[in-house]
């Protein structure tokens, strides 16, 4: 089923995300079973092209052992070969599969903030290698998340990701340089007014090289620079739990209240994590407006058009970022029914829509 599609993705994946030549060394993650059949027209397609492609295998199951019955130590662990595969690698490609977001509800907040942090220093690695892209492959667990059926929910993959991104890319860069020619920053929207700076900071197009589906431009903030609140109408997702109605609060830069309706604990044991959990890493905005509903996964709900979304923790490099983390975690701001976007004291966007 969906033979051609995935083959056509794949083709995207290697051909243009990635863009693998001979000889390039490709590190391939395969989380769970589901993402198999991609994972094989990607392999096929590295061979194509060239390239020596090399295939992992995870799964939130196994995870959710090393939770369960690991101590301090293997919870703390770096796996060596995940490591050796960041380093090796020319280019990553993450096939995410879905498993029930509640997979890990039973297990202690500390446990997962302590895995977590340890697979953050992976992540960490990923931003070294010269071409990554994360695809999150839909299944019934995925759908049900999502609320819809099966076939809808492959129909909205499909159209999200089987697009012209080079045309794409054009209408993301227009937007891009709006932004970059700015130095100031202020969102107002249902119990937010926040402000912030991103004078001498580098936005990024992210037009499908990064993430699949994609649509979005980000930077990272001058760390020190946020001043106000915001209110996230979507859940914050983080190890398959979820934390509804986060309310943060900032001076110079660093979080100082952090509330939430549910999981409030788990939110602020992720904010304190490390000296960077205290901070924030990244602005980006939603452009892909195909991608029109919330799934309760951050690869495809950071991408919805006429959304906003921070992330607490790591920023980026090649951004300019400062901010060291083991935790980066995007929480989604909806702008489409009430919100503006002020550059420089200019709106810029109303309700979801851009005015330039």
């Amino acid at each position: 089923m969906h033979l051609s599609e995935w083959q056509r993705l794949a083709d995207i994946l290697v051909n243009y995300s990635t863009k693998i030549k001979k000889g390039d060394k490709v590190q391939i993650t395969m989380m769970e079973a589901d993402t198999f059949p991609l994972a094989r027209a990607v392999y096929a397609e590295v061979i194509k092209a060239g390239g020596l492609p090399n295939i992992e295998f995870q799964s939130a199951y196994l995870e959710r052992d090393l939770m369960l019955y690991g101590s301090d130590e293997q919870l703390d662990w770096v796996p060596d070969l995940q490591s050796f595969g960041m380093d090796w690698a020319d280019a990553y490609i993450g096939l995410r599969g879905a498993r029930n977001p509640h997979e890990f509800s039973s297990i202690p907040a500390q446990k997962i903030v302590a895995h977590k942090r340890a697979m953050g220093t992976i992540s960490a690695m990923r931003n070294h290698v010269k071409h990554w892209v994360l695809v999150r492959v839909p299944n019934e667990s995925f759908a049900q998340q999502a609320e819809t059926s099966m076939d809808e929910m492959m129909s909205f993959f499909f159209n999200a990701t089987l697009i012209d991104w080079e045309k794409e890319s054009v209408r993301y860069g227009e937007i891009k340089e709006v932004y970059q020619n700015a130095e100031s920053v202020r969102i107002l929207g249902k119990n937010t007014d926040l402000r912030f700076s991103t004078r001498g900071r580098k936005y990024i197009v992210a037009d499908g090289h990064f993430n699949m589906p994609d649509g979005e431009i980000f930077t990272s903030p001058i760390e020190n620079s946020l001043e106000g609140k915001i209110y996230f109408e979507f859940p914050g997702v983080y190890a398959g739990q979820m934390a509804k109605g986060i309310n943060l609060q900032f001076s110079s830069g660093k979080i100082v209240k952090a509330t939430a309706d549910t999981n409030e604990q788990l939110l602020n044991e992720l904010i304190n994590m490390d000296a960077g959990a205290q901070f924030i890493g990244e602005f980006g905005v939603g452009l892909n407006y195909g991608v029109d509903r919330f799934c309760s996964d951050i690869l495809f709900d950071e991408k919805i058009g006429g959304t906003i979304h921070l992330a607490i923790g790591r920023g980026f490099e090649i951004c300019n970022g400062t901010n060291h983390s083991s935790l980066h975690w995007d929480l989604i701001k909806d702008l489409r029914s009430e919100g503006k976007i002020f550059l420089d004291g200019k709106m810029v966007l109303q309700n979801g829509k851009y005015q330039v």
